[in-house]
Order: structure tokens, then C-alpha cells, then sequence
């Protein structure tokens, strides 16, 4: 039972009674700030007392006398203009502990009414290795079926691979024209990532040529402006000086970003002309960029060479991603790339033609949709198929498949007007009954509040990012072992380094709000105080070091079950933290964010430190406070083991 679900159910007919929906005040009760105005609080009196035209203490006195919560807390207390404050009765708390302690799945049930939900997340392109703006999706899907797996809802996960398209395209034109046979023989994974960075390289040297003289000539023109508004005289009404300063604040912010723009082009231009190898390679292909689009054309015609290239390939680019996804410990129940839709699009576009949904826009078939300024394009005027095709073919075979009452698809925030229409589009195409959901995210930045990447420029590679985080960790217990001599750090450092490093570099996401961005930072996220995720894992080793020294079995302490004696708040607030996992649970499915889960860890282990602190465990005053205590200790441990799993990461005995 959920204590804070239980509450609110309390209440619920209550403020029905009052004539009210229930649902627009219920999200008011929560979890106290203080202790010392009990364990949750209700703020509804002060609105719904402007509702009733009556005194807010009235309307709190009143919902007080009402709910039924006798076998829940103590009796509700009015506080201040009409907060009624609730607080947890021993004898609940001591059953609800007492069922944790028990009970594999610590107490918490399953959902009354499970659903089926498919995750689409991680989706790389497989033509290129996985960078560091992969973590996110890859890390918060896993998390997200995780926990609704565990709360017993029905998950399927499929990951929409990126096998098809003009990256294939770069890929079999680079192997036609630059293939050194014998570095494929010795390492085709290495050489095809070449192959595509050579020829990616090429053609943004080619786009860059273009788009220079203008982005050069755009920077001139609003330098000018700039100028000209910073000369100009200043406005004595507020109102206009305020819309001059505003112009000159947009001025510049655009001025600024043309000079990234116009940079990058230098770079990219500079690079290719200071190298005779690739300056030459750039003159032989002038018309790269047409030709890759020719090679995907002939690719998605079934041509014979190209279909065969992309068979031979693709293994070897599959089994990259595979071994990143191995260090992660993350797997998949599907993993559908856009190839597996390929035979289904032309299809799609029938049946939204046989719907009178497509106009035909510039030769183009476009799905027009209210509330957006221009069309979704299905199919260009070439024939060619796009993104949005793929992604209709994929919500077709995801509802007729598996029956779906909700599809989640965990991407970044930019493709927020993608899903937008796409959504949109589905809804008109009948595909109304199941919920699509965008949950989108933010950015991972660097310290300079970019875009993280390596000191050259480049995008941080994933793998890199691993070993890095693996390096660090191992150096921490290193750190560890060396301040406490009598550490009985478990023999395979490298073997605890990698639960370590990989744990923290997914807490590190996993703790944020998924739609802000981030700045990334190795040190922060091995330190051993503070929202970690080795913080939690000390702690759990903390515990098994307890039941070490004590020489205790934690299997022996859950079958004994002795009643718990919480003799001071300290041991109290503990208790309340273990009974309210399920209700960090229920807050991370209500919006998608694992960070309420990373959080309610955080406290969890803040609150026992306190504990371990303050109460004496192997040294108890009597044996029934130290059974009580190893009992908190074996929750304790259990629940952070049991979370940091929801999350997709391990916990180590030792550390």
C-alpha cells in the first residue's frame, strides 16, 4: 500500500461530498516539508474555500472531521489558515514494515489496472558508432520499462534502429571508392566508422563551400545593424528604450550565432584544405553529396550491388552497437530498424491516399494537419520515402502486432514538432485509440554549457565515455583502499570498477529532470556524498559490511521478523523512507521521470547515514533494539539494491 495513494483515496469522497472533483485537489496532499508538522499535508482549504465561500480554517476543520483515516495516521490536525497535517500511526507503520520485511517486492503491489507499453528508445544509427547524445534515451527507456515491468504493467521494448537511409548511402559509397581491404579484413567495425566519417567529411567540406559566402555576407549585414542600433540615440520613453535595448539584445544573439555558424564552415573547410591527402580526395569527388543520395536511391530500389553491400555491412555495424549495449547490461525485446518497415511504406501511402488524407504539395504527398503551418510530407516528389513514413509504418505494426494502450518513444527534445504532427497524423488515420507519448529530454552539456564534447570539437564517443568512467571509479577505490588500510575491497577491482563507473555514469542522467539539459561532470558523479549513485552503493555495502562484523545472515533476519521498536525519530523518519518506495514509484510512471526515483534514494541513504550515526546496530542496548535495527538495516539495503536495479544499475557487497 502506498501511503500517500491511500491518503488521497481517503479524501476523495470527501471533497466529492463538498460537491467538488475530487481530481483537481487531490495532487495537494503531500509529503511534509517539516517532521514537525507530521508525515503528509493537505493545502486544498485555501482554494477550495474561494470555491465555497467559506473561511478556509472552516473548510479544513470541516474535511478533518470527515475522512476516515483511523486505521492510517493519528487524528488529523488543523495548522495555521487550514493545513491539515496527517501523520502515519505506529501501528500502520509497523504492519507496512512488517510486510516489507517480508515480502520480495518490499510492499509493493502491483497496479490495480496494467497496461501494455511499448518503449521505443536508444535508437542509434547503426552506420556510425554511439555517442555520448545516445546516453540519455538509451539510459531513461531502460529505466522506464524497468520500473513498469516491475509495477506489473505489460512491456514491450524496440529499439528503432537507424539501418537504412542516406547513412548507408555514405557508407556503401565509401566502401566503392575508398576501401582499404586489408584494415576491413583486420577490423571491419573500425574501418566502416572510418569510411563514414571520411565521407561525411567530404560533404560537409562540400556544404561548407556553399554556405560560406552567404552566412559570411549575413554576419556583414548584422554587424552593420548592430552597429547602427548601438549609435543610435536613446529613447527618453521607457517603452521605446526598452524595445530598442530588447533589439539590440536580439541583434546580438543572432550576430553570435552566424559567428558559431560562419566558424564551423572555417573549420570544416580548413581541415580538408590543410590536409594534401584529403584536399585531393575532396577534388576527385566534387559531387559526393549527389552521389551518396544516388547510392541510397539505388539502396531503397532493391538494387542488387547496394542491397548486397548493406547485407555484408551491417553485421559487423549491428554487432558495435551490441557490445556497447553488452557494457551497459541493456537489452531489448525488439529491435526493429527502419529496413524492417521498408516494404510497408508504399503501402502506408496507399491507405492515406484511400482515406482522402494526402494533398499533393509541389509534387510532393502531404498529410495537412490543423494547428501546424506546414504539412507532414509522406512521400517526396522523387518517390523517395521519409522519416515520417517510416514512423506511421511503425505505429501500424506496433498496434496490430501487440495491442498497445500506450507507445512511448523516448527521444530527444528537438524532434518535439516531429512527434507533434506525427501523433496528429495517426489520429487521423484511425490509430486514435492507443496514447503516443513524446517523452523528450534535454541536452548534455560541458562546463562551458555547450554541447559536450572533446577538446578537438568532436562529439564524445560513448565507448570512450565508458572506459572513462570505469578509469575514474577504479581510481576512487584505489582512493578508498588507500585511506582504510583495513578495507576488505573485493579481489577483482576491475570486475567492482565497472559496477561502479557504469552506475554512476547512468545515475548521473538518470538523477536529472529528463527535460532540462545537463552539465556532465566525471568528478561529481563518483563522489561519495551528495545525489550519486555511489553514494547508494556505499551504503549498501555499509550494510552487508554490518552483517559482515556481526557475522548476520539477512535471509535469517527477514524469516525471524521481530516485531520493529522505533524508540526515536531518527529510526522513525528511516521507517518512513522504506514505506514511501512505492510512492517514488508512482511518481516516476505518473510523468516518465526516473529522477523522483534517483531521488528518493538519495534520501534514503541520506536518512540512514543519520541512522548509523546516531543508533548503535551490533551494540544495540538489548536484543530486541538490535534485531529491530538489523531489521531497518536489511530494508535499508534491500530497497536501495532494489532500486539502483530499477534504474539498470548493480550494487557491489563491498567497496
Amino acid at each position: 500500500m502506498n501511503p500517500l495513494t491511500e491518503i488521497r483515496n481517503r479524501f476523495a469522497p470527501v471533497l466529492m461530498a463538498l460537491g467538488v472533483n475530487p481530481h483537481d485537489y487531490l495532487g495537494l496532499i503531500r509529503s511534509a516539508q517539516d517532521a514537525k508538522f507530521g508525515d503528509y499535508q493537505a493545502n486544498m482549504a485555501m482554494p477550495l474555500a474561494k470555491k465555497l465561500s467559506q473561511p478556509p480554517k472552516s473548510v479544513a476543520d470541516n474535511i478533518a472531521a470527515q475522512i476516515q483515516v483511523s486505521d492510517l495516521c493519528d487524528p488529523p490536525q488543523v495548522a495555521g489558515p487550514g493545513f491539515i497535517n496527517l501523520k502515519l500511526s505506529e501501528s500502520w507503520l509497523q504492519s507496512r514494515l512488517q510486510l516489507a520485511l517480508t515480502d520480495d517486492r518490499l510492499g509493493v503491489p502491483f497496479a490495480k489496472l496494467p497496461s501494455t507499453i511499448v518503449i521505443d528508445f536508444s535508437s542509434p544509427n547503426v552506420a556510425k558508432p554511439m555517442h555520448v547524445g545516445h546516453i540519455r534515451s538509451t539510459v531513461i527507456g531502460d529505466a522506464l520499462s524497468k520500473t513498469l515491468r516491475f509495477l506489473g504493467h505489460r512491456v514491450i521494448t524496440d529499439n528503432h534502429l537507424g539501418d537504412w537511409g542516406t547513412q548507408f548511402g555514405m557508407i556503401i559509397y565509401g566502401y566503392k571508392h575508398f576501401l582499404d581491404q586489408s584494415e576491413y579484413d583486420r577490423n571491419p567495425v573500425g574501418h566502416l566508422s572510418n569510411l563514414y566519417r571520411l565521407v561525411r567529411q567530404l560533404i560537409d567540406y562540400r556544404d561548407s563551400l556553399a554556405a560560406l559566402p552567404k552566412a559570411e555576407q549575413l554576419k556583414s549585414d548584422l554587424t552593420m545593424k548592430l552597429k547602427e542600433q548601438q549609435a543610435s540615440t536613446v529613447p527618453s520613453d521607457k517603452e521605446a528604450a526598452k524595445e530598442r535595448q530588447k533589439e539590440l539584445t536580439r541583434l546580438q544573439e543572432k550576430l553570435t550565432e552566424i559567428d558559431e555558424e560562419t566558424t564551423s564552415h572555417h573549420n570544416k573547410i580548413e581541415k580538408v584544405n590543410g590536409d594534401a591527402s584529403l584536399k585531393s580526395l575532396a577534388d576527385q569527388h566534387p559531387d559526393i553529396d549527389s552521389s551518396v543520395l544516388a547510392e541510397t536511391a539505388l539502396l531503397h530500389a532493391d538494387d542488387v550491388e547496394n542491397g548486397s553491400l548493406w547485407k555484408q555491412v551491417l553485421p559487423h555495424c549491428r554487432e558495435d552497437i551490441e557490445r556497447i549495449y553488452r557494457r551497459l547490461n541493456i537489452t531489448f525485446d525488439h529491435q526493429h530498424g527502419e529496413s524492417f518497415y521498408h516494404e510497408m511504406l508504399g503501402p502506408v501511402v496507399a491507405s492515406l491516399k484511400e482515406r482522402q488524407l494526402l494533398t499533393e504539395s509541389d509534387g510532393a504527398q502531404c498529410v495537412f494537419l490543423d494547428g501546424f503551418e506546414t504539412p507532414m510530407i509522406v512521400q517526396k516528389r522523387d518517390g523517395a520515402y521519409l522519416y515520417s513514413t517510416s514512423d506511421l509504418a511503425t505505429i501500424q505494426y506496433r498496434v496490430e502486432t501487440w495491442n498497445p494502450d500506450t507507445i512511448l518513444y523516448v527521444v530527444d527534445h528537438r524532434q518535439h514538432e516531429h512527434f507533434e504532427k506525427l501523433f496528429a497524423a495517426a489520429a487521423k488515420w484511425d490509430y486514435d485509440k492507443v496514447r503516443l507519448i513524446h517523452v523528450s529530454f534535454g541536452t548534455v552539456l560541458g562546463d562551458d554549457g555547450k554541447p559536450f564534447k572533446t577538446r578537438a570539437g568532436d562529439t564524445v564517443g560513448l565507448e570512450s565515455l565508458l572506459d572513462e568512467a570505469e578509469s575514474r571509479a577504479r581510481t576512487v577505490l584505489e582512493r578508498i583502499r588507500g585511506e582504510s588500510p583495513e578495507s576488505t575491497l573485493d579481489s577483482n577491482i576491475d570486475e567492482t570498477a565497472t559496477v561502479i563507473g557504469i552506475g554512476a555514469l547512468k545515475y548521473a542522467d538518470l538523477s536529472q529532470n529528463r527535460a532540462s539539459d545537463y552539465k556532465f561532470s566525471y568528478d561529481k558523479m563518483l563522489e561519495l556524498k551528495g545525489n550519486t549513485a555511489t553514494y547508494s552503493q556505499y551504503c549498501y555495502a555499509r550494510v552487508q559490511g554490518i552483517f559482515r562484523e556481526g557475522n548476520f545472515d539477512s535471509s535469517k533476519i527477514r524469516a525471524a521478523a521481530k516485531p520493529f521498536r522505533l524508540e526515536n525519530e531518527i529510526e522513525r523518519k528511516l521507517a518512513i523512507a522504506i514505506v514511501r518506495f512505492g510512492e517514488s514509484l508512482d511518481e516516476v510512471v505518473h510523468d516518465y521521470r526516473p529522477n523522483m526515483l534517483a531521488q528518493y534514494l538519495f534520501e534514503l541513504t541520506q536518512t540512514f547515514f543519520k541512522f548509523y550515526d546516531q543508533c548503535h546496530v551490533v551494540r544495540a542496548e538489548s536484543d530486541d533494539l538490535k534485531s529491530s535495527r538489523l531489521q531497518l538495516c536489511e530494508l535499508t539495503a534491500r530497497t536501495i539494491r532494489t532500486g539502483l536495479s530499477l534504474l539498470g544499475i548493480d550494487v557491489v557487497e563491498r567497496m
